[in-house]
């Protein structure tokens, strides 16, 4: 079921939104929010060098800012130990990669940065606001018996198996802005009221704006909770009516 803000109850399953610009606009950024309720694959994707040899002009680095969790919500990141390559496969074509993977209860407020290479999954109970990357290259490795593709050998390549780095984990305080975020492919700012002051600082050519509570203007357009606002300018974005947003952008 979906939160009220997107239209609550759906026919069908709804596993996530993710924001599109018009088409003469490639933003390097792009944003989702996810709604589970089973887990989703085991996953993980290239970095930059990595994608492009495979012909993709970018890898896919991301980051988890976790809206909502049922009591017993976990997300998967990272290995419990670190294995070889080898011993990744033979965990894989046993089933028994579910027990290799660090599972990390969740709470509102968490932030979780996921770079490339990071073997991740997210179970169910769990809605979140996803800041990426803006490409699509992702292998999934394991996906619990279920009739999907995998791409075993092309993740195995890029994967890093060994424990998640506990530094590219926040928790943030709901009535304070900071900078959760700091590269190296993007930024990510929470924004309490009118606090531009923690932007003024940061040069960058492209702003996406998800408003958490309250409204925010960019680029003259009025952004509600679950909605994305895009522009080119920090002085684009007004932060009068503003109670949190996020506010990502790019590195330069």
């Amino acid at each position: 079921m979906l939160p009220e803000v997107f239209g609550g109850k759906q026919k069908e399953k709804v596993g996530e939104i993710w924001f599109a610009p018009p088409k003469a606009i490639a933003p390097a950024l792009l944003v989702k929010y996810l709604f589970t309720s089973e887990k989703l694959s085991v996953q993980v994707h290239p970095n930059d060098r990595q994608a492009r040899r495979q012909g993709a002009p970018v890898g896919k680095e991301e980051c988890w800012y976790i809206l909502a969790a049922e009591p017993d919500a976990v997300l998967g990141i990272g290995l419990t130990k670190e294995v070889s390559p080898t011993k990744l496969h033979a965990a894989v074509a046993c089933g028994q990669i579910e027990q290799l993977i660090d599972w990390k209860p969740v709470k509102p407020g968490d932030l979780f940065y996921v770079p490339a290479g990071t073997i991740h999954a997210i179970g169910p109970g769990i809605q979140l606001i996803e800041v990426q990357q803006n490409s699509d290259i992702t292998y999934r490795l394991y996906d619990y018996g279920r009739p999907r593709e995998l791409h075993l050998d092309d993740a195995i390549s890029v994967a890093t198996p060994a424990p998640y780095d506990m530094k590219n984990y926040r928790e943030t305080v709901p009535d304070q802005s900071a900078k959760l975020v700091d590269g190296p492919h993007f930024r990510l700012f929470q924004v309490v009221g009118d606090d531009h002051d923690i932007l003024t600082a940061t040069v960058a050519g492209e702003w996406q704006v998800i408003p958490l509570e309250g409204k925010v203007t960019a680029r003259g357009k009025t952004i509600s909770t679950g909605g994305c606002g895009l522009c080119t300018k920090v002085s684009e974005i007004d932060l009068s009516k503003n109670i949190r947003c996020l506010i990502a952008c790019t590195m330069k």
